[in-house]
């Protein structure tokens, strides 16, 4: 009769494969906790910064990150340079984001401020965009530069107003309007004037994410390690059933 010895002998095979796969899965998570830290870091930026007092453009300019704070504007809209960016969805429904220049009053600097959702309906023509002709008083939030994470592209080269973009340039949008803006953009803020639809999505990647992909990678990590020593475990059959003890 035949008998199996118990012990470990997985065999180079499954001693390749735990190498060269373990290492990458521990490492994918330990990743993924340092986006997580990054984010919470990035989160808590946003709320102090979003918690302080509105100031004005020339207050703003000061200072050293004016990232998500408060900001208080008092000037025009400029009525011909429009941007209308592509591809935004709100409730199931296609739509633009409307970027205009601001000219604020009381620092004579021009920036663009994103005043909101429309619906576009039909595609065969652009949205009717309504700017007030007065000077109107803006609620809004100063916007990361580009440098610091938000998509870059390119305008699709059209030409006339208003133009349809599908992603954020800055550098391209300033050679559009052919004269100086800021490097970094504004959005209104519920209850401003001249504001469309401001239901603003929510950050891409929360921490909370990033740590169940971590806890993902981990559980891959664990199960094949787990299998591994299973199958290194297993008996081995030796001799023949013709064999006797």
């Amino acid at each position: 009769m035949s008998h199996s010895a118990k012990r470990f002998a997985p065999g180079w095979p499954l001693w390749i494969f735990l190498l060269a796969f373990l290492p990458l899965l521990v490492t994918l998570g330990f990743w993924q906790l340092e986006r997580a830290e990054e984010k919470r870091q990035m989160q808590a930026q946003m709320d102090a910064n979003r918690s302080a007092v509105a100031e004005t453009l020339l207050e703003l300019q000061q200072q050293t990150d004016p990232s998500w704070r408060p900001l208080y504007l008092q000037g025009q809209f400029d009525p011909e340079r429009i941007w209308l960016l592509d591809n935004r969805i709100r409730g199931g429904q296609a739509g633009v984001e409307v970027l205009q220049i601001f000219d604020d009053q009381a620092s004579g600097l021009s920036l663009i401020v994103n005043r909101g959702w429309i619906a576009w309906p039909d595609r065969r023509q652009h949205p009717s965009v309504s700017t007030p002709e007065h000077s109107v008083q803006l609620d809004a939030e100063a916007l990361p530069g580009a440098e610091q994470g938000f998509t870059l592209g390119q305008s699709n080269g059209t030409s006339g107003w208003p133009k349809l973009i599908s992603r954020l340039d800055l550098a391209s949008m300033g050679m559009d309007a052919q004269r100086p803006l800021l490097d970094w953009t504004a959005r209104l803020k519920t209850g401003s004037q001249a504001a469309f639809t401001l239901n603003w999505p929510a950050l891409p990647m929360t921490a909370n994410k990033h740590i169940a992909y971590a806890v993902q990678w981990f559980a891959l990590a664990i199960a094949l390690l787990a299998l591994f020593i299973w199958a290194g475990f297993q008996p081995e059959h030796r001799g023949n059933n013709n064999n006797e003890q």
